[in-house]
């Protein structure tokens, strides 16, 4: 997880505790969280903002996957983008 000037509002403590917790689970209850989180994320999002979503999830999981092929390489010679690159955001 990352901060930003962006998401300074955020409670990164107590998101780091959950997302550490969650990470104790299984793969299967893991992928049952997600899944039970879902309903609740659509509901407060448009549809063009839902699908804004599952890319930004289908991005976050296919640069930790070049990431992870391409040990020390760094962020600048990876070729999927991150948010960062997406929002337009300075790095801190």
């Amino acid at each position: 997880m990352t901060t930003s000037r962006e998401t300074d509002w955020m409670n990164h403590p107590v998101l780091r505790r959950l997302v550490t917790e969650a990470n104790t689970l299984t793969l299967a209850e893991r992928i049952t969280l997600v899944k039970g989180l879902v309903p609740g994320i659509a509901d407060q999002l448009s549809e063009r903002e839902y699908e804004g979503f599952i890319t930004d999830i289908r991005l976050k999981g296919e640069r930790y996957h070049e990431a992870k092929s391409h040990p020390g390489e760094g962020r600048a010679e990876r070729q999927t983008p991150g948010e960062r690159d997406l929002e337009g955001r300075e790095n801190r």
